[in-house]
């Protein structure tokens, strides 16, 4: 080989191993991750600790300079890192040779007995390099619960109160299957999270606070527990049927309960009886030409409390529904709509509608909606009845296509304690509350707090009977 070839091989080599020792500074130098995203999926039981891993790979054939690599959460983090070999919440210039990789281990530990933990811990890892930052978000269980991602019911299957159940990406009860779920059970539901009952849901509560059953967003932080749309809703499906609450209380969704078409057999679609539907962002209870039966139920401060629509069969007797305007939601739309068709595009379709309401208050914050109930019909050879008795409402232009018994229009039903300010909202009635005895005599023996009401008299009218 001559001398002449030696030299320019020599030159070559020198100039390769210079540029492998020198840094890229280019943004467009590539940097590649094992994983965007670590979830620690351990159900903890007692405190303890779990370890993962994400390794960081130059890519590129000049070295590389990480001038940050950063827990966001700091040293009050549940999460801990050692980033290659080096304990501690932030790591400064780190160099990575070319071809070249460094691990960064994680681990997270839990005390799930700490009351006000999150159901879900999340974290990130800040990663800068060359003016360009990356994130690595870190996310595991906080609180001891029964975790459940984009599960499908199938069977019967009972849900015990012995923990709470925080739902992730979405629940379908199947077609052919019952979900029971028992007293003193709590729902949580992550933004992404709608249940979807095809099925048969039976939810079991009881009167006392602590025996109802809750649905509820999984952010239990202030201010996120009071924020109204944080899940999506309860949605009862074509297929579903025979759907019974027993004092439930749904809050903080987008839409509360969405009951689609009618019922497969003679029993009502969904039952109601002493249920709280409270805080909807946009609607509370959504019948589509579907069959409800509500009993002592209160639905309060949503975005549009009820609506029905193409018709359908409603029995509502002994329910409160009232709206008052908040920091989240202001009251702008009628606490009741109900019709007997639906429009889509050009087009109007219609279906029977059979509404009987008894016992029942309308009412919302004055000054802001004139009618709080609102009955419109199309033209149409369907069948068309819609009752009231005995019932309270606000009202400036009386309602057309009804027949009413013994209402009481515009009188403030004087609720106990309502205070936007403070968002107290008490739904009691005062002594002096023209709803107190003006009730039409029934057989329900309870209201919505589980206390007697005065069988073959008159009843208050409303969710509450005064004491």
């Amino acid at each position: 080989m001559s001398k002449r070839l030696l030299l320019v091989i020599s030159i070559i080599l020198l100039i390769l191993s210079c540029k492998k020792d020198s840094f890229t500074t280019s943004s467009s130098a590539a940097i590649g991750f094992s994983s965007d995203t670590l979830f620690f999926d351990t159900v903890f039981t007692t405190t303890g600790s779990v370890t993962k891993f994400v390794k960081i790979s130059n890519l590129n054939d000049q070295k590389i300079m990480l001038s940050g690599i950063k827990l966001m959460g700091g040293a009050q983090s549940p999460f801990k890192l050692n980033i290659d070999g080096a304990a501690g919440p932030f790591s400064t210039n780190n160099e990575l040779q070319a071809n070249d990789s460094l691990y960064i281990f994680v681990s997270v530990t839990v005390n799930p007995t700490t009351a006000n933990l999150p159901f879900i811990l999340r974290d990130s890892i800040q990663v800068s390099y060359n003016g360009n930052t990356n994130y690595i978000q870190l996310q595991a269980w906080g609180q001891n619960a029964h975790f459940l991602k984009s599960t499908i019911i199938t069977g019967n299957v009972t849900w015990p109160n012995d923990l709470p159940y925080v739902i992730l990406g979405g629940i379908v009860v199947d077609s052919n299957a019952t979900l029971t779920i028992q007293k003193g059970a709590k729902i949580h539901l992550h933004a992404d999270a709608p249940f979807l009952v095809d099925g048969t849901l039976l939810v079991q509560g009881e009167k006392e606070d602590s025996s109802r059953v809750y649905f509820l967003s999984d952010r239990l932080d202030d201010p996120y527990s009071n924020y109204p749309g944080s899940w999506p809703g309860v949605i009862f499906s074509t297929s579903s049927k025979d759907n019974v609450f027993e004092y439930a209380v749904v809050r903080n969704a987008y839409q509360g309960l969405i009951a689609e078409d009618a019922s497969t057999d003679t029993n009502p679609k969904l039952t109601l009886n002493e249920c709280i539907i409270d805080n909807i962002y946009d609607v509370g209870i959504l019948g589509v030409n579907t069959s409800i039966r509500a009993r002592n139920c209160l639905v309060s401060n949503c975005g549009k409390n009820i609506i029905l629509g193409y018709g359908g069969n409603y029995d509502f007797s002994d329910c409160t529904v009232a709206s008052y305007s908040n920091e989240f939601i202001q009251h702008l739309n009628p606490v009741i709509a109900i019709s007997n068709y639906i429009s889509n595009g050009n087009s109007t379709q219609t279906g029977d509608l059979n509404g009987q309401f008894t016992n029942c208050i309308f009412w919302g914050e004055n000054g802001t909606v004139d009618d709080e109930l609102i009955v419109s019909k199309a033209s149409s050879n369907t069948a068309f009845s819609v009752n009231f008795s005995n019932c309270l409402w606000k009202t400036k232009n009386f309602p057309q296509n009804i027949d009413t018994a013994a209402v009481i229009l515009n009188a403030d039903p004087l609720f106990q304690t309502i205070n936007n300010t403070k968002r107290i909202y008490d739904f009691h009635l005062q002594n002096g509350s023209p709803a107190i005895d003006h009730g039409k005599a029934n057989s329900i023996a309870i209201d919505l707090d589980g206390n007697s009401r005065p069988v073959g008299a008159f009843p208050d009218i409303g969710c509450y009977e005064f004491r």
